[in-house]
């Protein structure tokens, strides 16, 4: 048999390669962008736990949390809100959510209502998965906060990812407006105390976690971004992609600047209290491979330009070992201060891939070694208000 010369074998070669990539490439963006597939409606549970009329939880899904959060012993209640109609729509959407209210009542929440977490999950997780990874109730109970999740519709993102990359999203549009409406109607219906409102989330949870404090620094007093993309570009699912793998490098300046922009321009000059700092947690994986370390970096030039801290050396490193036995990962804290008050707290975690550190590894993206992220980013909001 004749041999092939080496430059059809080189060209082969080359286009099986690019095939494979092409396809790998397609796989990623459908994560993002493919719409679900219709399904046939199921009948609905015959038992079912409604803490409100108007949304059925079932009995099972209950079970799941409470068997992974019983030193939680506080009200898991379940609701939908009505979303804005939208140009062209016929029928009204309804986000889900869930809330968390311990059972026990400090002092400081009779006399000024409970400070709130709102957590948002990541792709391909549900409010009650988020819920029960990052164990986040067990310490809202001890620390006195209630807790809200919630969730995307799969209807809006097949995948129930936030986006966080879309334009108008970014520019207090879309999900944005739906969450911060959301939030002021818990605020009506609770007692919550309106100083102390902080927004948590991991990987695009985590971007539209910023995406709504940026957007409402009004409401939100701080922010905890586990694994998260650096904010204001991307704006298209292949955008988005190229992001978590690479950053944004010069962009990211002129996203963040976009904003303190906006934000001066819709200042009174008599209210400079309109412009607040928003301080942040970045929590972030060395081996993450899905929102790869150079986003936390351009993460951390973003939060120091937006609250008025100089781009240089951390005011303080705290190097912390790992624990023996494999129960905790190495850390480096970088603390930046004004004044007394740590306003960004960088964190970089040794070994840890895309998942909330310290969380329940029988739930996907979530790694049982520590160090707990929720505990950091609970110790974190204690030291903020608006």
């Amino acid at each position: 048999m004749a041999k092939r010369a080496p430059g059809v074998r080189l060209m082969r070669t080359l286009a099986r390669a690019a095939k494979t990539q092409q396809s790998t490439l397609f796989k990623v963006l459908d994560t993002y962008a493919t719409p679900p597939k219709k399904r046939a409606r199921k009948a609905p549970p015959r038992k079912a736990l409604s803490t409100h009329a108007n949304l059925q939880v079932p009995l099972a899904d209950v079970w799941r949390h409470q068997q992974s959060s019983r030193s939680a012993p506080g009200q898991w209640l379940a609701e939908r809100y009505p979303l804005p109609i939208r140009p062209g729509q016929a029928v009204v959407q309804y986000m889900r959510y869930w809330l968390y209210v311990p059972k026990r009542i400090p002092d400081i929440v009779e006399r000024h209502g409970w400070p709130l977490i709102v957590m948002l999950h990541g792709c391909q997780q549900s409010a009650t998965e988020f819920a029960q990874g990052t164990r986040m109730n067990r310490l809202a109970e001890d620390k006195g906060y209630a807790v809200l999740y919630p969730e995307q519709l799969m209807s809006v993102q097949a995948q129930r990812c936030w986006r966080w990359y879309d334009r108008s999203t970014q520019q207090g549009g879309g999900e944005t407006v739906a969450l911060a409406a959301l939030i002021g109607n818990l605020c009506e219906q609770h007692s919550i105390d309106r100083r102390r409102i902080y927004a948590c989330g991991l990987s695009a949870g985590a971007g539209m976690a910023a995406v709504l404090a940026l957007n409402h620094p009004e409401l939100i007093a701080a922010v905890g971004l586990h694994s998260g993309p650096v904010f204001g570009v991307g704006h298209t699912p292949a955008g988005a992609l190229h992001v978590m793998r690479h950053g944004a490098g010069a962009q990211s300046d002129a996203a963040i600047l976009g904003v303190m922009q906006r934000r001066a321009a819709n200042a009174s000059p008599r209210a400079p209290e309109l412009m607040p700092m928003i301080p942040a947690v970045l929590i972030q994986g060395d081996d993450d491979q899905v929102v790869r370390p150079i986003n936390q970096q351009h993460l951390t030039r973003q939060w120091l330009q937006l609250n008025g801290v100089p781009d240089g050396p951390a005011t303080r490193v705290t190097v912390k070992p790992a624990g023996r036995g494999g129960g905790r990962n190495a850390q480096e804290i970088h603390d930046y201060l004004i004044g007394r008050k740590v306003v960004l707290r960088v964190v970089r975690i040794a070994g840890l891939g895309h998942a909330w550190s310290g969380g329940d590894s029988n739930l996907r993206f979530n790694a049982e070694a520590g160090p707990e992220a929720s505990r950091m980013v609970l110790e974190f909001f204690g030291r903020h208000r608006r």
